[in-house]
C-alpha cells in the first residue's frame, strides 16, 4: 500500500506557525510517527506553497499510489483548479484538516474540494492524518 500525504501552503511551518491552533509538533516528525505506526504502508510526503505543483503531485499519483490523504490549506476554499485536478485522478482522496474549518473564519467555512473528494475528516489536529490513512486502509481493501 503506497499513500500520498499532499501539504498545501503554509504547511511547511508546522509547529511554529499558530502554535494555539495547530500544535507544535512538526509534519516531519509526525510523519515519521506514521511510518512506524504502519510499517506495512509506504508513505510519501509533499508540500507545497505553489498551487500548480500540489496539481502535479495529484496527477503523479494518479497509477503510483492507492490513495491520497490532502490538507490544500487556504487553496480548500479557493482553488477550482485542485478541485478538478482531484476530480480528475482515479485513485481515492480524503481531505483533511487539522483545524475545524468550521469552527474559523466564516470565509474558511467552504471547501471546493469537498465535492470532489471521499470524505473530510477535520478539527483532531495532527491525527486528522492519521484518521484519513486509516480511511483509506478500509477503502482500498
Amino acid at each position: 500500500m503506497k499513500i500520498l500525504i499532499l501539504n498545501g501552503p503554509n504547511l511547511n511551518l508546522q509547529g511554529r506557525r499558530d502554535p494555539g491552533i495547530y500544535g507544535t509538533e512538526t509534519f516531519e516528525d509526525y510523519v515519521a510517527a506514521l511510518r512506524r505506526e504502519y510499517p506495512g504502508v509506504e508513505f510519501l510526503y509533499r508540500q507545497s506553497n505553489v498551487e500548480g505543483e500540489l496539481i502535479d503531485a495529484l496527477h503523479r499519483a494518479d497509477g503510483a499510489c492507492d490513495g491520497v490523504v490532502f490538507n490544500a490549506g487556504g487553496y480548500t476554499h479557493t482553488s477550482v483548479a485542485l478541485r478538478d485536478a482531484v476530480s480528475a485522478v482515479a485513485l481515492p482522496v480524503v481531505e483533511v484538516h487539522i483545524s475545524s474549518i468550521m469552527a474559523r473564519e466564516e470565509f474558511r467555512h467552504v471547501s471546493l474540494l469537498a465535492g470532489a473528494v471521499r470524505g473530510s475528516i477535520m478539527g483532531f489536529g495532527l491525527e486528522s492524518y492519521r484518521l484519513g490513512v486509516e480511511a483509506l486502509l478500509r477503502m482500498c481493501r
